[in-house]
């Protein structure tokens, strides 16, 4: 059995757009007529040119190849180029395809993907989602309301969630970390209060940010919000410094959580043996796939830290963090993005049943694909999967933020 055949779909969630504004998704198929789905979650250049770079990496790196050979294939793709380290437009390519080459040996051998790489540990994986809202809240004032997203909380955890994120403390910006201002403090003081007294002990607070703090800010921040108990603070200062981030996790009691920008298990080593983070949060499309996100398991397990897959994209990432979770001792929860765009993609093949998603026994990723419904809604816009917000900060009030759900302008 050999890798044969590449096709690329980028297809965009209707609006609001939860998970992005697009998805990349890939579609292999072997000689003998196997097809494998995976999901690229790669998004610094534009889905023109990322699809080419996919078209390159399978081309070059995967096309003829035996889909058993998943190390080969990825000493070739990371070490193009006399480079032999993290890319994270490449590695990303390479995360869908790999995701696919798992895909297409479980239906090979008509079992799970988790089969394949240990077997069965977990067979249900603790949910959490964002706060989305709910009928008769307003956008973009839901992103500012404490009092809506505590209604929000208290829906899911009723809904059976025992986690919640949300991440009221301003938008992240392209000018690298600063210190928060007073309203955005004070407001997410009372995000932090207000849910908790709506949700209790039923579910822990996740409180989420996305590396926009200066190394002070974020500790004055993280003392803030300490009191409510949080389970863990996310990403507080931009990821490309771990030793700063670090000195964050120290002067706060509040566990430190980041990966989702982070890739193979070169940055998530230096991110454990520098101490800035115990909980780790690998999206399988651009952390190096299955395989390699199993590897960074298994180093997070010698430093007593747990894995928390994270999800804003489509449903065959999430599929593919599934498969690693049910299989791996060290699971903490995994992300989770319902709309009955992301459930009808995937022909409702996935769940979440009193806040845990059940873990598959189909062959490969336990998936349909809806290609006709994937090929249907096309992204058609220029902007990126998220966009950093140009615009420094305001210090005269609450900086109004958008939360994860970019605006449909495209």
């Amino acid at each position: 059995m050999k890798l044969a055949d590449l096709d690329v779909i980028v297809t965009a969630p209707p609006a609001p757009g939860w998970g992005g504004r697009y998805w990349i998704l890939v579609k292999v198929t072997t000689d003998t007529g196997i097809v494998g789905w995976g999901e690229c979650y790669a998004s610094s250049v534009g889905p023109v040119a990322m699809e080419a770079v996919i078209r390159d990496v399978f081309g070059r790196h995967m096309a003829g190849e035996n889909p058993e050979n998943i190390e080969m294939m990825f000493r070739r793709v990371y070490s193009a180029g006399f480079t032999q380290r993290p890319d994270l437009t490449v590695i990303g390519a390479w995360s869908g395809l790999e995701i696919a080459c798992w895909d297409i040996l479980g239906k090979d051998r008509d079992r799970p993907v988790y089969a394949l790489i240990g077997g069965l540990m977990n067979d249900r994986i603790r949910a959490y989602t964002y706060l989305y809202p709910q009928a008769g809240h307003s956008l973009p004032g839901f992103w500012s309301s404490p009092d809506q997203s505590a209604e929000a909380a208290l829906a899911m955890v009723e809904a059976g969630y025992t986690a919640v994120k949300f991440d009221p403390a301003g938008p992240y910006t392209i000018r690298g970390g600063h210190m928060p201002s007073l309203y955005d403090i004070s407001l997410s003081v009372a995000f932090c209060k207000t849910i908790r007294e709506a949700v209790g002990d039923r579910a822990d607070l996740l409180f989420g940010t996305h590396g926009q703090f200066s190394t002070g800010g974020a500790i004055r921040l993280g003392q803030a919000i300490a009191p409510y108990d949080p389970l863990w603070y996310e990403e507080p200062i931009p990821p490309d410094n771990v030793h700063e981030m670090a000195k964050v996790a120290a002067a706060c009691k509040t566990p430190i959580a980041t990966g989702e920008r982070l890739t193979t298990k070169a940055e998530f080593a230096t991110v454990l043996r520098s101490g800035a983070a115990t909980i780790l949060q690998p999206a399988l499309g651009r952390s190096g796939g299955i395989w390699e996100t199993k590897k960074i398991a298994a180093i997070a397990e010698v430093y007593n830290a747990q894995m928390a897959p994270h999800l804003y994209a489509g449903p065959l990432e999430w599929a593919a963090n599934i498969q690693l979770a049910a299989s791996i001792p060290n699971i903490l929860m995994a992300e989770t993005i319902e709309t009955p765009f992301h459930y009808a993609l995937i022909k409702n093949t996935l769940s979440v049943e009193g806040g845990y998603i059940p873990v598959p026994t189909a062959p490969g990723l336990g998936i349909e694909v809806d290609e006709a419904l994937a090929r249907a809604n096309p992204y058609t816009g220029d902007s990126l999967h998220l966009q950093m917000q140009a615009d420094p900060v305001s210090y005269h009030g609450v900086n109004v933020f958008e939360g994860g759900a970019p605006a449909k302008t495209q």
